[in-house]
């Protein structure tokens, strides 16, 4: 194809969704989105040609395609690439065999390489930045990744598929209560504005909906006038996320819209419960979830997966709550799970447990 019949808003691809909620969707991504994004990515953590990436995530996925391939190629960086598919001994052994000075994950890639029994034996001295994201990263999580594996400069990057996919990204030197309760400030030539449900933007500090605009935005779901309709409203992108902005611009992801559990007339946000279950040791994954009830109109509901060796129960996990968290908040039903059903990208799909543990609750009604 000539050059010159090329456009910078050509679409370049159809990048589809991870399907975290449902059927995957097609974004379609110009050659103007996905360039800018990944340039700014690795901008925000001061890449070079020096740098070497270590890249274990796919790459028919953004994060591995923008972020990661594009983001090294905009400054010369090397391409790491542990294998085929993830694994966690694969990606340290990169890591330590080629010197890598920043690695990309989702959070439950960082957490099985953390909970490798040899974790110690890999040289994981050059390691400086990288990106966890993908999924809502837990503070504790975060906290290890910088103190066991060397990633002082490491960042929370946030965004979607439809957003090219960054939006914000928390910078190599903010604060460490910054990078682990935030995912940072917006990104450069991108607007944020958080609303409430009238569309009207809410005070500082208070939560409501996160929409985006800007250059990332994608140009709209592939054959689906529809889901664009009811997903960008006047070029601003409804991310389905709730939020809070605090004065200095650093957000916080509080939730999804639609994960909202109302019990008796509480709202309650899963991912608060979640964090809070983090500070448990011996808790390695924790998802939180809302399913229909009787008596309340919706119970609490979270699956554990525990840490290596440890010797937890659903009611020492549901007497933990108690001690520490408002009795509503307390899960209704908790199950101790080997593995949480997860996207082929390593994020955590809700309305598979959910549909799971409903027709579990079924089963066993009289």
């Amino acid at each position: 194809l000539d050059a010159i019949t090329l456009d910078k808003d050509d679409p370049i691809n159809i990048q589809f969704t991870s399907g975290t909620t449902g059927s995957p969707k097609g974004a379609s991504l110009s050659h103007y989105n996905i360039v800018n994004n990944a340039h700014f990515v690795t901008a925000t953590m001061n890449f070079t040609d020096s740098d070497k990436l270590c890249i274990p995530v796919p790459f028919y996925h953004c994060f591995g395609m923008v972020m990661g391939t594009l983001g090294c190629v905009t400054k010369g960086a090397a391409m790491i690439v542990p294998g085929e598919g993830f694994d966690p001994t694969q990606t340290l052994q990169a890591v330590s065999d080629e010197q890598c000075t920043a690695l990309f994950g989702v959070p439950t890639m960082f957490v099985a390489e953390l909970a490798l029994p040899n974790f110690e034996t890999y040289d994981l001295s050059h390691l400086r930045t990288g990106i966890m994201a993908g999924a809502p990263c837990p503070a504790e999580v975060m906290r290890r990744v910088q103190a066991r594996m060397n990633m002082r400069e490491v960042t929370i990057a946030y965004g979607m598929t439809e957003t090219s996919p960054v939006s914000f990204q928390s910078d190599v030197d903010d604060p460490l209560e910054q990078r682990c309760t935030t995912v940072g400030r917006i990104h450069p030539h991108v607007e944020v504005k958080i609303v409430d449900d009238t569309g009207q933007v809410v005070p500082v500090g208070t939560q409501g909906e996160l929409l985006t605009h800007g250059y990332s935005v994608m140009q709209g779901y592939w054959g689906d006038d529809q889901k664009n309709a009811d997903s960008i409203v006047d070029g601003w992108m409804l991310t389905g996320d709730l939020a809070t902005m605090d004065v200095d611009g650093y957000v916080a992801i509080t939730g999804r819209v639609k994960d909202m559990i109302c019990r008796g007339g509480e709202n309650i946000y899963p991912r608060e419960i979640e964090e809070f279950l983090y500070t448990d040791p011996d808790i390695a994954t924790a998802q939180v979830f809302g399913i229909p009830d009787d008596r309340f109109g919706e119970i609490v509901c979270a699956w554990i997966v525990p840490t290596a060796n440890a010797r937890i129960t659903a009611e020492s996990v549901r007497e933990f709550c108690k001690k520490n968290i408002a009795h509503f908040k307390v899960p209704a039903e908790i199950r101790i799970k080997q593995e949480i059903p997860m996207t082929v990208t390593g994020k955590p799909q809700k309305f598979v447990m959910r549909d799971e543990m409903i027709q579990e609750i079924n089963a066993i009604k009289p």
